[in-house]
């Protein structure tokens, strides 16, 4: 079995789902291929579209937020948007791609192929089946308005939302956020600790800024390190994010307890180090920490998705937040000295997430191409 991935580089989640199912795919010896739908129009347009949707994001949130809510009012099952029409115009360059690189299933872990896929059904120009994955806990605007055959959803308590938008229960396949096998379940603590450099017997705060930053980090971090006893660390991984790992290097890089970091491949075995993780509650690195069994202090969401990623979490106990700076660093340090809390949270995590997404939705795309499936793959979703 051949799958092609179609995503976009509008924030790395979208990229890492695609990525994990692509890893898993791989590991079962099926081919799979992890494309940005925007490079065939170039690198130029694909630049221009993923880097300015993320300058949006982390430099006008508020902007974003009402575009969100916009969509939100606008988005019909009925009638097509202007991100539907904008779309379109990839259909000619990925009907060729795909008459160049001929494949037996495409999966889209993110809106913007769902939308040019539509079309091209429309259009009677594909012939392969569609699988659409949500990357987080909700049925963000304009999902509806596409056509894919189906649909893997993060939770079964989400079907209500996405059947009362316009899409079809028959549709939804509720097999969850697909994580990379090193997030797929908790490492050793031991290890880890003497891969990062960390005294084993430390307790650790683990503050993951996200591929898109988040609010005033370097704060955080100031007041965290003012009540930071003697045997604390804290792991900072800035990403991609430059600027931040400079002004954190300038502020905190000859602390002892601290350990600033850029981009890293490393960052499940970061996971495993730590005690607690502040971050972002964005779908993927939410899902990664939760399905580690991760205890999480979610930090202030950027407006839209994430502020349904942040209710989804913290009412399935599966995550603590603050609404303020202060209430965030207090509910970090309880979490970090209280084990009873964190077994808790940790047992509300396995039993709300399925830690085999990515085998789920394989062993589906296997069926719906007309493979065999091997039998010791298991499948299971959680209610």
């Amino acid at each position: 079995m051949k799958i092609l991935i179609l995503s976009c580089n509008t924030g790395e989640g979208h990229n890492s789902a695609g990525k994990a199912l692509m890893e898993y795919a791989r590991s079962q010896g099926d081919e799979a291929e992890l494309v940005d739908i925007m490079s065939l129009a170039g690198e130029r347009i694909s630049r221009l579209v993923g880097g300015g949707y993320v300058s949006v994001v982390k430099h006008t949130p508020a902007f974003f937020s009402l575009l969100y809510r916009i969509g939100g009012l606008v988005s019909s099952s009925r009638r097509k948007s202007p991100v539907y029409y904008a779309n379109t115009l990839l259909a000619g360059r990925l009907k060729k791609y795909l008459d160049e690189n001929p494949c037996d299933v495409i999966v889209t872990p993110h809106l913007f192929p769902a939308e040019t896929i539509t079309y091209m059904k429309k259009k009677k120009m594909l012939a392969q089946k569609v699988v659409a994955i949500g990357t987080d806990y909700t049925c963000i605007p304009f999902w509806e308005e596409t056509d894919c055959d189906y649909y893997v959803i993060p939770h079964a308590s989400l079907a209500g939302e996405f059947t009362e938008k316009g899409i079809p229960g028959e549709k939804l396949l509720p097999y969850g956020i697909p994580v990379k096998p090193a997030f797929s379940k908790p490492g050793k603590k031991s290890a880890a600790r003497s891969i990062c450099r960390i005294p084993e017997d430390a307790k650790v705060y683990l503050i993951m800024s996200g591929s898109m930053g988040f609010g005033k980090v370097n704060l955080l971090v100031a007041q965290l390190l003012t009540k930071l006893a003697s045997d604390e660390y804290i792991i900072v991984i800035c990403g991609n994010n430059q600027r931040l790992r400079k002004i954190m290097h300038t502020a905190f890089g000859r602390h002892p307890q601290i350990r600033i970091l850029g981009y890293t491949e490393h960052i499940s075995a970061y996971m495993d180090a730590c005690d607690v993780i502040f971050t972002k509650p964005g779908g993927l690195t939410s899902t990664e920490a939760a399905v580690k069994g991760i205890p999480i202090i979610h930090t202030k969401p950027i407006p839209g998705c994430e502020e349904k990623n942040l209710a989804f979490f913290t009412e399935h106990g599966m995550s603590v937040t603050g609404r303020s700076l202060n209430e965030l660093i207090r509910c970090g340090q309880s979490l970090l000295h209280d084990r009873k809390r964190q077994d808790e949270m940790r047992r509300k995590q396995r039993e709300t997430l399925p830690e085999d997404a990515a085998a789920n939705i394989w062993r589906f795309l296997r069926k719906l191409s007309g493979e065999t499936v091997s039998p010791d793959v298991s499948q299971s979703t959680k209610d």
